[in-house]
């Protein structure tokens, strides 16, 4: 039954695009979810060298589309707002993109800032939290790792901080982690531009003020479910799930010794996130190395469950 506004969100990134449709209670804030969905599309193919959306992978997010504004309709939402972050930032030919998602939609898609791109992910994450039957800490320290891009986001009630810096499981991989498994040389590379990312990072957030880190987005929820044993997929045993920083370190050096079809072999790691994966454990393992926290909390409600309270 209806609770009030019912509205979808798009959350189009480097490697995924996503789609929720829920019921906001425009009293409460509550989201009631209707339906939730995630294609890997790898829109940001190629986009770290060509500064260009590809096109074969417009193919595929064009498609993932289709569906999606099918299923928008087909659900009567009668809002719907379309995110699209780090790639079409950084793409000269984004003007394709947006003429493509205006055309399926009916809405203009908002290219974000990064700062923006933070916000909602901070309002998606605490609003989350708020339920949780354990207490936490504030400052809350939100990770959005992405695949282009990396969101910091320091706050307790509201924002205090926020910075959005290019370091992403796929631009990572494409810029160094090249060989199978990537040899120490590319993986001591990667690093180098992680910390080089979280030093920016730190210009802007107060990183030492972090009470709690919690971990958004698709690298982290995977490496939580790899972490907790999970045989198969289980949204409701990774979200808000605690995992301790030394199980990221050595989830992340585990990956990075593996080969493709080792990764491949783990039930819970999404066939398009296979080549990512491991780079998206190393920005974990660095971000926790620096902040010196025991835990990742881990949440399943990111910068989607945020483009939708947004429109309340």
């Amino acid at each position: 039954m209806s609770t009030g506004k019912r509205v979808a969100a798009v959350d189009c990134g480097t490697n995924s695009i996503r789609l929720l449709v829920a019921d906001l209670d425009p009293d409460t804030g509550a989201e009631t979810e209707i339906e939730r969905r995630m294609e890997i599309v790898r829109l940001g193919q190629g986009v770290d060298a060509t500064g260009r959306l590809a096109d074969e992978a417009l193919e595929r997010t064009f498609a993932a589309c289709d569906r999606y504004a099918e299923a928008v309709r087909g659900h009567g939402a009668g809002h719907v707002r379309f995110v699209a972050t780090s790639a079409t930032r950084d793409a000269s030919n984004r003007d394709a993109f947006v003429a493509g998602v205006r055309e399926r939609f009916g809405v203009e898609p908002e290219v974000v800032s990064g700062h923006e791109e933070a916000e909602l992910s901070f309002r998606g994450a605490t609003s989350a939290l708020a339920t949780d039957a354990v207490a936490h800490d504030t400052p809350y320290l939100v990770v959005d790792i992405g695949g282009g891009s990396t969101e910091f986001v320091l706050g307790a009630d509201a924002v205090e901080a926020a910075l959005s810096v290019d370091v992403g499981c796929v631009r990572m991989t494409e810029r160094h982690l090249t060989d199978d498994p990537p040899t120490l040389a590319q993986v001591t590379a990667a690093r180098r531009d992680i910390e080089a990312g979280i030093d920016l990072a730190a210009q802007s957030v107060d990183l030492s003020r972090a009470k709690t880190l919690v971990g958004l987005a698709g690298s982290v929820t995977t490496i939580a479910a790899i972490a907790l044993g999970l045989t198969e997929y289980d949204r409701s045993r990774v979200h808000l799930s605690r995992i301790p920083a030394e199980v990221i370190r050595q989830t992340a050096a585990d990956l990075l010794a593996m080969n493709h079809a080792q990764r491949a072999a783990i039930p819970v790691i999404h066939p398009g996130r296979v080549d990512v994966i491991a780079a998206g454990a190393l920005i974990l393992a660095c971000i926790v190395e620096r902040l010196g926290l025991p835990e990742v909390v881990v949440s399943e409600h990111d910068i989607l469950d945020g483009i939708a309270l947004s429109q309340l």
